[in-house]
């Protein structure tokens, strides 16, 4: 299959579906659609996992320079106000069969990592992990980040407390 989207993280995410034969549609992001009260930021996928609620997904890449997840540590999980509402619009519009989620896949900077029994996905000579906080989860406990950038984060225990493996959210 065709990688759309010339963002590398993207691009791991969609090859783990790939790989792991997950039924899923890429987003063209430079189709916003309209709704009546101006545009909606778009998603990245939609993916659709067997006998469960359809993905509405929000990729967001971030590096992990650290040496080990044991604590889950040195995770930033920030994005911005448009994406939360987004989703928020999204999940709205699409209804009850559909969960929005913020999928965190982090680029590993390191070579030697303790991954402490988390899946890591080697691809094109890099290594990721990835990791799922779901929007309700993420609405409940998000603090402002940065009011000039408009972005706001979780603390860092309430990720741990939300972030989820990839595959406990779509297996």
């Amino acid at each position: 299959m065709k990688d759309i989207s010339p963002n590398h993280y993207e691009r791991a995410f969609e090859n783990w579906l790939i790989d792991h034969q997950i039924k899923y549609t890429s987003i063209d992001e430079h189709k916003q659609p309209a709704f009546t009260d101006g545009k909606v930021k778009s998603f990245d996928f939609l993916v659709y996992p067997t006998d469960r609620q359809i993905i509405i997904a929000e990729v967001k890449g971030r590096k992990f320079t650290g040496t080990s997840l044991e604590k889950m540590t040195g995770f930033e999980c920030w994005v911005t106000a448009e994406d939360i509402d987004g989703l928020v619009k999204w999940q709205e519009v699409l209804g009850s069969a559909y969960q929005a989620v913020f999928i965190f896949v982090y680029l590993i900077e390191n070579i030697d990592v303790d991954f402490n029994g988390a899946d890591v996905f080697d691809f094109n000579a890099d290594r990721y992990v990835f990791f799922t906080v779901k929007l309700d989860d993420y609405r409940s406990f998000m603090k402002r980040r940065s009011p000039k950038w408009q972005t706001v984060t979780l603390p860092a225990e309430k990720f741990r407390q939300c972030a989820a493996q990839i595959t406990e959210l779509l297996f």
